[in-house]
C-alpha cells in the first residue's frame, strides 16, 4: 500500500489527510492550529505526528506529499485594466482563476492616490493590464510609469496590448521592479484568454510568496509545489465536472463555499443563452469561473451580511430556523456585533448555530446570485426583448457545499437550498434543480490536490 498525503496550510488550520490512491480510500485526516507567526512546519509537523500515531501510517510507504496554502492571507492581487466592464473584468477573472483574492481593482489612467492605496494594501503580484492587441496604448504606459515610481515592491505581471509590452516592461524593469510579461487577457473585444495569466500567477506565487515563516521549509519537506488553496478547490470541480478518460465526470457543477472570511462560488459549465431569443451582452463567460465575495465571511462580515438582509427580515429567517427562540432573549444585533469582533468563535449553543445557518444561507444567497448572469426585459423600436449579462446556471446539474458549516453546523441543506433559483429573484440565473451535494468531509481541497 502507498499512502500519499494531501495538505492545506489554512489561515486557522494546517489539515493534513492520507490517502490510498489506488484503493480510492481515505486512511485518516489530522489537524493542528496553523502556526504563521512562528514556523508553519511546527503545525505541520504536530498535524502529521497525529496522523501517524491515530492512523497507524507508515511514514515508509509515503510515495507523495501535496499542499495548498491560504496562510498569511493567500494570494492578494491588485487588478488594473482600461475600461471597467472589459480589460479590469477579464484581469479580476485571470486573478480570481488562479486562486488570488482581488484586495483592489482600477480602470483607466492610475493617479498618487490610487498608488498609495495599492502600496498600503500590501499585494503579493499586481496585474498591470490595458488595451486589446493593437487598441489603446497611452493608459497602460501610462500606468506603468506610475508603478515604476512607486514604492510597489511585489512582482508586476503585464498582460495587456502586446504592440507595447516591450515599453511597459522597460518602464518598469528600468526602476529596480520585478517584471513579468505574458499574453494580453483581452487580445480582442470579444475574446477573453486569462490561462497564460493565470500560470504565470501560480508560478510567481510558487517563486515568491514566502511571507507564512517556514514555508520555503515545507516546501522543501513537500518536494512539489504549493498552490493556493482555492486553486486546488477549484481544480477539484473541474476533475468532478469533467472526470478523466478514465471515469466520466459527474457533469456541470457549482460549488458553495462558505467561510469566516469570504464566501466563494466555483462553477464548471457552459454558459448558454437562458432562451433561444435572449441577447447576451458582456464578456464571454469563461466555462470554469471563480469569484471570491470579500464582504460576506459569516464572522469577519458578519455585520455586512446582517445589514444587507436587513433586522427584520433576519429575525424572521432565525424564527423560521428556531422556532423555540424566545424574541425577548435574543438580541441578534448584539449576537452579531460580537461575532464580527471574535472571529474564531464557535458556538456552542442551539441559538448560536441556528444564527451560523442564517448568515451562512444569506451568504451563499448573495454570493451565487452575484456569480450567476442576470436576465431582464428591455423595449426596443422592434419590440420587447430579454437580455441577459452573466453566466446562466439555470441548467446546473449538480451543486456541493464546502467548508466549515457544512461539515460542522446544523442543517446545511438548507444553506445549500439557499443557492437555487428563487421566484423571489425570477432575474437571476442561478442554478434550479440540480443534484446536491455536501462535502461533509471538508476534502475538496484534497481532491483537487
Amino acid at each position: 500500500m502507498s499512502v500519499h498525503l494531501l495538505i492545506d496550510f489554512g489561515s486557522t488550520y494546517t489539515k493534513v489527510m492520507a490517502v490510498d490512491l489506488e484503493k480510492e480510500i481515505i486512511l485518516g485526516r489530522a489537524q493542528a492550529p496553523t502556526t504563521v507567526t512562528t514556523d508553519i512546519t511546527i503545525g505541520l509537523n504536530q498535524a502529521l505526528t497525529e496522523l501517524m500515531t491515530t492512523c497507524n501510517i507508515d511514514e515508509n510507504r509515503i510515495a507523495g506529499k501535496y499542499a495548498s496554502s491560504s496562510a498569511a492571507g493567500g494570494l492578494k492581487m491588485a487588478a488594473i485594466g482600461l475600461v471597467p466592464q472589459l480589460t479590469v473584468e477579464a484581469a479580476r477573472r485571470a486573478c480570481l482563476g488562479a486562486g488570488a483574492k482581488v484586495v483592489c481593482g482600477y480602470g483607466f489612467e492610475i493617479d498618487e492616490t490610487i498608488v498609495r492605496d495599492i502600496e498600503d494594501a500590501r499585494c503579493d503580484i499586481v496585474l498591470l493590464c490595458g488595451g486589446t492587441d493593437g487598441g489603446d496604448k497611452n493608459v497602460i504606459l501610462q500606468n506603468s510609469r506610475m508603478l515604476a515610481d512607486s514604492a510597489i515592491d511585489c512582482p508586476i505581471l503585464v498582460a495587456g496590448n502586446r504592440v507595447v509590452s516591450e515599453a511597459v516592461k522597460n518602464n518598469l524593469a528600468g526602476a529596480g521592479k520585478r517584471v513579468y510579461v505574458t499574453k494580453n487577457v483581452l487580445p480582442s473585444i470579444d475574446v477573453v484568454e486569462v490561462e497564460p495569466a493565470q500560470a504565470l500567477i501560480r508560478e510567481i506565487f510558487i517563486t515568491h510568496i514566502t511571507k507564512a515563516k517556514g514555508l520555503q521549509k515545507a516546501q522543501d519537506f513537500i518536494g512539489s509545489p504549493i498552490i493556493p488553496t482555492p486553486k486546488a478547490t477549484l481544480q477539484a470541480a473541474q476533475l468532478l465536472a469533467d472526470g478523466t478518460p478514465e471515469e466520466q465526470g459527474i457533469g456541470s457543477l457549482v460549488v458553495v463555499e462558505v467561510g469566516g472570511a469570504t464566501t466563494n462560488i466555483h462553477s464548471v459549465s457552459d454558459s448558454s443563452p437562458a432562451t433561444p431569443q435572449t441577447v447576451v451582452r458582456g464578456l464571454p463567460e469563461l466555462r470554469i469561473k471563480r469569484t471570491v465575495e470579500g464582504d460576506l465571511g459569516i464572522r469577519y462580515n458578519a455585520r455586512t451580511i446582517y445589514d444587507l438582509v436587513g433586522d427584520n427580515v433576519f429575525l424572521a429567517k432565525l424564527r423560521n430556523a428556531f422556532p423555540k427562540m424566545d424574541g425577548a432573549q435574543c438580541n441578534a444585533s448584539d449576537q452579531i456585533t460580537y461575532l464580527s469582533r471574535n472571529v474564531n468563535h464557535v458556538p456552542g449553543t442551539r441559538l448560536g448555530l441556528n444564527i451560523d445557518i442564517v448568515l451562512a444561507e444569506s451568504a451563499a444567497s448573495i454570493a451565487v446570485q452575484r456569480h450567476a448572469g442576470t436576465l431582464k426585459q428591455e423595449f426596443t423600436i422592434g419590440g420587447e426583448v430579454m437580455v441577459q449579462n452573466g453566466k446562466n446556471l439555470l441548467p446546473v446539474e449538480n451543486l456541493i457545499g464546502t467548508g466549515g458549516v457544512f461539515k460542522y453546523g446544523l442543517q446545511p441543506e438548507r444553506i445549500l437550498k439557499s443557492a437555487l433559483y428563487s421566484a423571489d429573484m425570477p432575474w437571476s440565473l442561478k442554478p434550479k434543480s440540480p443534484n446536491t451535494f455536501i462535502d461533509r468531509a471538508y476534502m475538496l481541497y484534497g481532491i483537487g490536490l
